[in-house]
């Protein structure tokens, strides 16, 4: 059976509508604009050009990043402000420590290097994942492989470029000396007097501050990196690339606390031990039945013969109904499930790395308590940021990225227009990106099926399934078998003219 993925891309209104006749055969009964925007003269998907423009928009992207990164460089290479400091306080009194446990090369491995790596295991060998259909061309597959990895590696750079760029700002704006702070600088104790430049001292305490003019340390450097203490940089860069890939990990793997999803339809008898056995007055008595769902007599499926209930026989409309009504009252406890520990141990193991290297600022010396906390704050904020920006909910998108801007929207959606991966020529509802993930030329004829009516089933979207008629031109396709129930949800824009004919 063909892949019906190309009706989910045009809505009722822009179809071509069938109609079914006495015989049971469908007929065309209109044609609209979307026939034209949609095939060529040759049967296949009519493309629109100015496919490099949405290029040229993540390429700016791109492009913005890395000025953000580069700006954020130069700041950090500032001399910082100096704020005044008390000779006698003692959380700047600690030693400096030499050589520090995660120095700031192995950060940038750990925090930049290593996700980069892993997104690109991910993206290469995981996705598209088993929802593959039978057939699908490997150059498409391949083509979702390299927009998931492009889109992993976008999210990762805006969230450690911006993490760079505002801590880079805030070390050098504060000026906050570190722990370490008089053992760089090699105070004037001689001559404390000239330098003072607050405060105050009397017999029990010395409050008196001085300015960093005090110190006679002559490596610049040292002594400048001493005073861009808030906020830690090390925290701020290893929680936005780390937790960014505990959270690129888990979507693709889809490790989430199970949930039950919203617009579930949950009453007390789904809560039960065994829901479909408890008993449901309302929806037997609406049917003309027993008030029980417990069988007296269970053939084997598939044997024709009805099922009998407490209550006598029903019809076989009424056991679709029951059928239908039973799958509805399903068990709560049977709509999620908790995914394997191994998968969570692998999700977090970014996550405790970006707090050990957090952690470690604080043992060496070079961080207080609350600078680590609001650098760590920083990255895991633009690591939520970044990761949403780029990235569906990791509940709700089943591990994709979102898809790319549409042609008309690459730079500019305007007042009026929510979402930039829509067309401003054909509207809301049309995905212009994504005809080239529907079926191929042999399949795009005026016969492949545009205009199948969509049959209800499941949410009453009609997008769950797509059943289409016997079309001319296809061979090998058996028409549509609708039960009297789904006979009765076929959405009314395919029937239109026929109720008029009629």
């Amino acid at each position: 059976m063909p892949d019906d993925s190309e009706d989910l891309l045009i809505p009722p209104a822009h179809a071509r509508s069938f109609s079914p006749t006495h015989t049971g055969a469908y007929i065309p009964t209109s044609t609209t604009p979307m026939d034209d925007l949609r095939h060529t003269r040759g049967g296949g998907p009519k493309r629109k050009k100015g496919g490099w423009v949405v290029v040229v928009s993540y390429v700016f992207d791109w492009v913005i990043i890395a000025v953000a990164a580069v700006i954020g460089y130069i700041l950090g290479a500032k001399t910082p402000n100096k704020r005044p400091f008390s000779l006698y306080d003692p959380t700047i009194s600690f030693p400096f420590t030499e050589h520090e446990t995660v120095p700031a090369w192995l950060a940038a491995v750990i925090s930049v290097l290593a996700p980069i790596f892993f997104i690109a295991i991910i993206s290469l060998i995981f996705v598209p994942g088993a929802t593959v259909p039978r057939g699908t061309p490997k150059a498409l597959i391949w083509k979702r492989k390299l927009w998931e990895l492009h889109i992993g590696w976008l999210g990762l750079a805006l969230s450690i470029a911006s993490a760079w760029l505002i801590t880079n700002c805030m070390k050098n704006l504060y000026g906050k000396p570190r722990p370490d702070l008089l053992s760089r600088c090699q105070p004037d104790l001689a001559n404390v007097a000239k330098y003072i430049v607050g405060g105050y001292s009397n017999s029990s305490m010395n409050g008196q501050l001085v300015s960093a003019q005090i110190c006679t340390s002559t490596d610049k450097a040292k002594l400048d990196d001493g005073f861009r203490s808030y906020p830690s940089g090390h925290s701020s860069s290893a929680a936005a690339g780390l937790i960014y890939l505990s959270l690129f990990i888990a979507s693709k793997f889809a490790i989430t606390i199970p949930f039950l999803a919203s617009g579930t339809n949950v009453d007390a008898a789904s809560f039960s031990a065994f829901p479909s056995r408890t008993r449901h007055n309302t929806a037997m008595a609406a049917m003309g039945g027993p008030e029980s769902y417990e069988m007296t007599s269970r053939g084997p499926a598939g044997s024709g013969s009805g099922r009998t209930y407490t209550g006598g026989s029903i019809g076989v409309a009424e056991q679709k109904r029951l059928a239908r009504h039973t799958r509805a009252v399903a068990a709560v406890r049977r709509q999620a499930a908790a995914p394997p520990l191994y998968l969570l141990l692998i999700c977090i193991i970014p996550w405790f790395a970006s707090i050990f290297i957090a952690s470690s600022r604080w043992f060496d010396f070079r961080h207080h308590g609350f600078d680590i906390l609001f650098g760590y704050i920083i990255g895991l904020i633009c690591a939520f940021f970044a990761f949403r920006y780029y990235h569906l909910p990791i509940s709700q998108g089943a591990g994709w990225a979102w898809g790319p801007r549409s042609r008309d929207k690459a730079f500019w959606a305007g007042v009026g227009s929510y979402s930039y991966s829509t067309d401003h020529n054909v509207g809301e509802y049309y995905r212009a990106g994504d005809e080239e993930e529907a079926l191929g030329p042999d399949s795009l004829d005026h016969g492949s099926g545009y205009g199948r009516p969509a049959v209800h089933r499941g949410n009453g979207t009609g997008l769950e399934s797509n059943v289409g008629p016997d079309q001319p031109g296809i061979t090998g396709r058996k028409p549509p078998s609708l039960d009297v129930d789904e006979r009765e949800h076929v959405d009314t824009a395919y029937r239109g003219v026929h109720d008029n004919q009629t």
